[in-house]
C-alpha cells in the first residue's frame, strides 16, 4: 500500500489517516449533540510495593439517569500496562481499542515493545487528537499506569482534554468522584503498602466517592456487581477476582458502620 519512501512507520493511527479512515475526525456541527451522552465516572490508580493497582466503578450515566450498571472502565493496554477511562463512554471505548492496536502494531513493526513513557506519549497524542470532539461534549480523560520493567517500579500518568500528560508520584483519581477518591487515598497511602492493602485502599476510595457523588456506582450486592480492580506488576496485568473485591468491600463497610447507642455509651 505504501512505497519505501512514504511508509507511515510504526504508527497505526497514521496508517488509518493515509487510507482516509481518521479515527479522530471532529464533529462538524457547532451545536451540542441532540442526545444524552453516556459518561464513565470515577477511576483510581495507586502505587504499592509490587507495582500499581487500578480501579474503576461500574456505573455509566446519561444526564441524571443511570445508563449502564456494569461498564468496564479498567482495561489492559498491553502485558505491562493498563488504561482506565472517564468521560464520554463510547468515544473512550474506541480510544482504548485503538490504543491497544497501536501498541501491538508498534511491537510487530519494530520488533520490541514501546517503553512505558512512549506508551504514555502515544495515549497523549490520541487524547489531543480528540480535542475537536471534546469541544462538542465527547471529552475523554484516561488514566494510564504500568510497570516499568527497565526501572522495576510502577508508574502512573494522568491527562487533560488537551492531551497534557502528567506523571503522578504515587496515586491519582479522576472522573466526577475523583476529588473524594483522591482524598481517601491521600489519607491512607504509604510507600510500603502490600497488595491486599492497596486493593482495599482503592475500593475504599471508590466507596467514599460513591457516597458523595451520585454518578459513581458503589458495590451492588443484589446484582453481584462490584468495581473493577486490577494489578500491574513485573508479572503483567491481572484482574482481581470479583470474590476478593467483594470481600474487601465487606471489610470497608464493616469498618464504616456507625455504632449502636448501646455501643456508644459503653465506657
Amino acid at each position: 500500500m505504501f512505497g519505501p519512501t512514504d511508509a507511515p512507520g510504526p504508527s497505526f493511527t497514521e496508517v488509518l489517516r493515509r487510507v482516509g479512515l481518521d479515527p479522530f475526525a471532529g464533529i462538524s456541527s457547532d451545536r451540542p449533540p441532540p442526545f444524552e451522552i453516556r459518561h464513565a465516572t470515577t477511576i483510581v490508580a495507586l502505587r504499592y510495593a509490587g507495582g500499581v493497582v487500578m480501579a474503576g466503578d461500574r456505573r455509566a450515566t446519561a444526564g441524571s439517569s443511570i445508563a449502564h450498571r456494569s461498564m468496564e472502565k479498567v482495561h489492559p493496554a498491553d502485558r505491562h500496562s493498563g488504561v482506565a477511562i472517564a468521560g464520554a463512554a463510547g468515544t473512550a471505548m474506541e480510544m482504548v481499542k485503538l490504543f491497544q492496536l497501536q501498541l501491538e502494531h508498534y511491537e510487530k513493526v519494530e520488533g520490541s515493545p514501546l517503553s512505558l513513557e512512549g506508551k504514555a506519549n502515544q495515549l497523549s497524542q490520541m487524547v489531543r487528537s480528540n480535542l475537536g470532539m471534546a469541544m462538542q461534549g465527547f471529552a475523554v480523560v484516561p488514566l494510564f499506569a504500568g510497570f516499568d520493567v527497565r526501572r522495576g517500579v510502577g508508574r502512573i500518568y494522568s491527562y487533560d482534554v488537551t492531551g497534557g500528560r502528567y506523571e503522578e508520584t504515587d496515586f491519582h483519581a479522576d472522573g466526577s468522584g475523583g476529588r473524594d477518591a483522591r482524598t481517601t487515598v491521600k489519607l491512607g497511602w504509604r510507600p510500603d503498602l502490600s497488595r491486599s492493602e492497596a486493593v482495599e485502599l482503592a475500593v475504599r476510595a471508590l466507596w467514599q466517592a460513591a457516597d458523595e457523588d451520585s454518578a459513581t456506582g458503589g458495590p451492588d450486592a443484589v446484582r453481584g456487581i462490584y468495581p473493577t480492580v486490577a494489578t500491574i506488576t513485573g508479572s503483567g496485568f491481572e484482574h482481581v477476582e470479583q470474590a476478593e473485591v467483594a470481600e474487601r468491600f465487606a471489610t470497608v463497610v464493616a469498618a464504616t458502620e456507625p455504632m449502636s447507642p448501646a455501643e456508644a455509651s459503653t465506657p
